[in-house]
């Protein structure tokens, strides 16, 4: 699954010609490309799909979406580490046909 996340951004900074923020989803923070989004400042919400910034969202929206986000689980799955994602994936139990051919209907 891949979600676009509300974060509050917490900082900006230029690497190169890029904008970058660092953007907080409830207490995760990740580096998020901005340049989609210039008129976000520090203390602003913001949609965030893979890594990139792509609309201003306003606090209330923001906040209700994290908390339905949670409450359905998704987002501890969404915003995991590489590491953390690797090492979930290796814990369910794998299918001998990826493709599913050999699943039953």
């Amino acid at each position: 699954m891949c979600l676009a996340i509300p974060g509050r951004v917490d900082e900006i900074i230029t690497e190169g010609d890029l904008r970058v923020g660092k953007v907080n989803f409830g207490g995760v923070v990740k580096r998020v490309c901005l340049d989609y989004v210039p008129e976000v400042e520090v203390g602003d919400y913001t949609i965030v799909h893979v890594g990139f910034a792509i609309s201003k969202i306003d606090q209330e929206s923001a906040e209700q979406t994290l908390a339905d986000f949670r409450a359905m689980g998704v987002l501890d799955e969404e915003l995991a580490s590489e590491d953390e994602a690797f090492a979930r994936a290796a814990d369910k139990p794998q299918s001998p046909c990826p493709d599913g051919s050999c699943d039953p209907q």
